[in-house]
């Protein structure tokens, strides 16, 4: 089984951990991008939601077990085939969040590239891109290393 071990920054990382698990709790109830259910028989559309939600949730437990006492201690965390998938997703549901709520006045070309002034953003906007940015690398993290199947795609 492939798996890799990334040391990280305590110091880098730990606030960005703040940002990252109060975007994760604002998507407990709900997706961060809801399909549209309209046109679904209404008695599958409630289910089907709950059961999106919950797949959603146990994605970002599987990421935010990843930041334990463990990591706190050494810096490292790993992530191997089994936890991938979900790690993505997780990764972007809290982006999605983040831009959701942070970052709606930065254009996408300047959030995919990271090419955005941050000494011209506010605070939480800049912790929050901050955090976009870690979880993106992240995700480029499994995608080259655990996932290249990906790419094939």
């Amino acid at each position: 089984m492939k798996r890799i071990e990334v040391k990280l920054s305590l110091t880098v990382v730990a606030p960005l951990l703040d940002v990252i698990k109060a975007a994760s709790d604002t998507l407990g109830t709900e997706l961060a991008s809801a399909p549209r259910l309209a046109d679904i028989d209404p008695d599958v559309r409630e289910p089907w939601a709950a059961e999106l939600v919950e797949g959603q949730n146990e994605d970002l437990r599987v990421l935010l077990a990843l930041f334990d006492a463990e990591f706190f201690s050494s810096g490292v965390i790993a992530i191997d085939e089994d936890n991938a998938d979900g790690l993505v997703r997780a990764c972007s549901a809290i982006r999605l969040r983040l831009r959701q709520r942070f970052m709606t006045g930065i254009p996408d070309d300047q959030l995919e590239s990271g090419e955005v002034d941050l000494d011209a953003l506010a605070e939480p906007v800049r912790k929050a891109f901050m955090g976009y940015l870690f979880l993106a690398t992240v995700q480029e993290l499994i995608i080259q290393h655990l996932d290249s199947s990906i790419l094939d795609r």
